[in-house]
């Protein structure tokens, strides 16, 4: 269960933002969207080494 402190003379919008970050670092939104449909590990390894040749490219890019 995330909990936020909301300190004193601090507006709700900042709180509101703080719990969206701590949320969104927990990773419940990401996994509830994966568990809605099943992916064969064939097609989400298939993914994984796309994703990983994607971030060296752009690594690679940034070093030049």
């Amino acid at each position: 269960m995330i909990k936020i402190e909301v300190k004193e003379n601090e507006s709700i919008d900042k709180a509101l933002k703080r719990f969206k970050k701590k949320y969104e670092k927990t990773g419940v939104l990401k996994e509830l969207r994966a568990r809605q449909a099943f992916e064969k590990p064939s097609v989400a390894s298939r993914q994984a080494k796309l994703k990983a040749v994607y971030r060296q490219q752009m690594n690679q890019a940034e070093g030049i």
